[in-house]
């Protein structure tokens, strides 16, 4: 007796400190303690009651895990009705609402309010008898609802015992069930790699998870919840106002709004409404508006209700986010980096206050998923600024000959192939030098430090020559004039003149930097490098085929798909020839010594201060065959390392990378 009385305390005292914890971590967020020291109270007393089952409590945090499934859920009479609310859609129709409340109530003065946001979840009611957590209930049609229990009790957020003192022996909390966005959207890309059909929202997330008969399932779900409100109060009072009363349930360890204010008057309403508006998609959690309710007790249960709602509470409804239409067509548009994003052409329809006739639509991946298809009925969502989508079809409505969306196997603005690799979720255009999607893009690169290096050449003269179609592809850019470039705004003769040396100067350059300036998918400076040691010529490297491609170091079967890609597109050959013929030109690359320069496969990083400038020996060491990377890895065989170096010298030493000062690397050098 002794022995079950010692441990009869200890799972006690384990319940107690394991409650204090969750109530810091999920209501608070102010957690004391770190995960792994909860995670051992917690094996502690599921240990304990593993080896004695009469120690487990229905209100132990161990039986948040979940129960047996449940043959089906039983129904429950609410003994206070889970009324509805009114709504209000614009400032008129709240402004209506003040009115009533004040004529009701024969005010000359404000009325006060308590508001908070309207979440877009789940109502529930929750029974606690002496402290102790015996029933959750959905509101159902408001009078009768279902028994949810044993999936309530798997919600950490939700206290299985209250806190503190003081509570009525019988007290009903009214809260919302919700699902936060990042939970959401782990359960979703969960879903997705399991090939599993994910969720359309929130809100359905969170009401099919507390509707599954099997606990568990809903244990493993990221579901939330924030109360606002009472109904049944027993054997205890609470405060007198609205708010004092919600502020005790904080107390009692029951989780509420932190948007929660006490306002005066309607304009501080309508603040309240426009600031939370402004602030919608930054929370973790939808809200679809702000409720309202007279603050004082006493003036509520004088005001009393109308058949299904309060007369003392309104919903003030923000412009819905999502709505209904239909798809009339499918664009295709190209990204300034070639990539194809197909758009939903869409029957016009008002969603959150904008007038909406496009909707992206991702990708083809996103198209599968959601199974797509041409003359759909869809729910299109716009939050705040962000770019309408479509969500999903309403397959009820779909026509018996819609057909299949594909991509187009040529881009929509150049005629070039389109591309799309194995494992891509992304569709290109490969005709990078030609396609005026990619136009301004490709100009920019060519003419960038490490390609061209024009100098002078910045990207406002880039958009400018482009808007007024002085140049289409960057061979132009050699056949402009000093009138011409003068004539841009900014642009005076001497800058036109210093405009046309650089390029004069560019033309002699070398074939890695020509490689590196045709804007070649996955093909940086260090490949390009490798590209032209290892061929010698642009010729070699136009004809060579996937196998003789990937013999280079740097290049795999996607780099390789890449490159024959790039020079499989007539354009693109144009535009080179074009540039040959404009004069750009390189000295000749010995092939038979690519192979025997004395770095070649030797990895080095740069670091710190040196007393040159890093790019000037970067060049020399990629002269010389090395690769210059930008972090320390185990395949990094020398560092060079000037004053202040930092977190990668560390790094080096602990990896075992010789570690070079500039005398080092000019002996070493030296002996090459």
């Amino acid at each position: 007796m002794m022995l079950s009385a010692e441990y009869r305390a200890t799972a006690e005292s384990l319940r107690k400190e394991i409650e204090y914890h969750n109530r810091r971590y999920y209501t608070l967020d102010d957690p004391e303690i770190t995960d792994a020291a909860y995670d051992q109270l917690l094996r502690e007393l599921q240990a304990l009651e593993a080896q004695y089952p009469e120690l487990l409590t229905t209100d132990s945090p161990t039986q948040r895990v979940g129960a047996e499934p449940l043959d089906a859920f039983s129904e429950v009479v609410h003994p206070v009705p889970m009324l509805s609310l009114d709504n209000a859609f614009d400032q008129q129709e709240f402004a209506d609402f003040d009115r009533r409340v004040r004529e009701r109530l024969e005010l000359t003065d404000e009325v006060h309010y308590i508001a908070e946001p309207k979440l877009d979840g789940l109502a529930i009611s929750l029974l606690y008898e002496d402290g102790l957590l015996v029933r959750g209930a959905t509101r159902g049609d408001g009078k009768v609802g279902e028994d949810v229990t044993q999936n309530i009790r798997t919600i950490p957020t939700i206290p299985l015992h209250l806190t503190g003192s003081g509570y009525p022996k019988r007290l009903e909390v009214r809260g919302e069930i919700f699902m936060p966005k990042a939970g959401f959207n782990r359960l979703n890309e969960r879903a997705r790699q399991q090939g599993e059909k994910g969720f359309a929202n929130p809100r359905n997330a969170a009401a099919g998870s507390l509707r599954q008969l099997n606990p568990k399932i809903a244990a493993a779900r990221p579901l939330a919840i924030y109360c606002y409100g009472f109904g049944l109060v027993e054997g205890g009072q609470l405060g007198k106002s609205h708010y004092e009363s919600m502020q005790l349930l904080a107390q009692w360890g029951l989780r509420i709004s932190p948007e929660l204010k006490q306002l005066s008057g309607i304009s501080a309403c309508h603040d309240y409404y426009q600031q939370l508006a402004k602030r919608r998609d930054g929370l973790d959690y939808d809200i679809d508006g702000v409720v309202y309710k007279v603050d004082d007790l006493q003036q509520q249960q004088h005001l009393g209700f109308v058949s299904r709602a309060p007369r003392w509470a309104i919903a003030w409804k923000f412009p819905a986010q999502e709505e209904t239409t239909r798809i009339v067509g499918i664009d295709f548009q190209v990204g300034r980096t070639g990539a194809l994003t197909p758009v939903a052409r869409l029957e016009p329809v008002q969603v959150a206050g904008v007038m909406v006739s496009n909707a992206t639509l991702h990708n083809m991946d996103e198209i599968q998923r959601k199974d797509i298809r041409f003359d759909d009925t869809v729910i299109v969502r716009r939050a705040g600024d962000v770019i309408p989508e479509v969500v999903r079809s309403v397959l009820s409505k779909r026509p018996a000959d819609a057909k299949k969306i594909s991509m187009p196997a040529l881009c929509p603005e150049c005629q070039s192939e389109v591309i799309r690799l194995e494992g891509e979720a992304v569709a290109r255009c490969s005709g990078g030098l030609f396609c005026p999607a990619q136009r301004k893009e490709a100009i920019k690169h060519f003419a960038s430090r490490k390609a061209m290096d024009i100098e002078g050449l910045g990207n406002k003269l880039v958009d400018q020559l482009v808007d007024k179609s002085l140049i289409h592809t960057p061979a132009d850019l050699f056949n402009l004039s000093l009138d011409q470039f003068a004539g841009l705004e900014r642009m005076a003769e001497k800058s036109a003149q210093n405009l046309l040396d650089a390029l004069e100067k560019s033309r002699l350059t070398t074939l890695p930097r020509f490689l590196f300036s045709l804007g070649i998918r996955e093909v940086g400076e260090a490949t390009a490098r490798s590209l032209a040691l290892h061929f010698g010529s642009i010729e070699a490297i136009r004809e060579a085929d996937q196998e003789r491609l990937q013999t280079v170091s740097d290049v795999g079967p996607i780099v390789a798909e890449h490159i024959i890609a790039f020079f499989r597109q007539p354009h693109n050959l144009e535009v080179v020839k074009a540039l040959q013929n404009a004069g750009v030109h390189w000295p000749a690359i010995e092939q038979a010594a690519a192979d025997q320069l004395p770095l070649t496969d030797k990895s080095f990083v740069l670091t710190g201060t040196l007393s040159r400038p890093r790019s000037v020996i970067k060049e020399q060491l990629q002269s010389l065959g090395a690769k210059v990377a930008g972090s320390v890895s185990k395949k990094t065989d020398y560092l060079v390392a000037g004053a202040d170096a930092g977190s990668k010298l560390a790094k080096a030493e602990k990896l075992g990378v010789e570690v070079l000062d500039e005398e080092k690397l000019e002996r070493l050098l030296a002996t090459l």
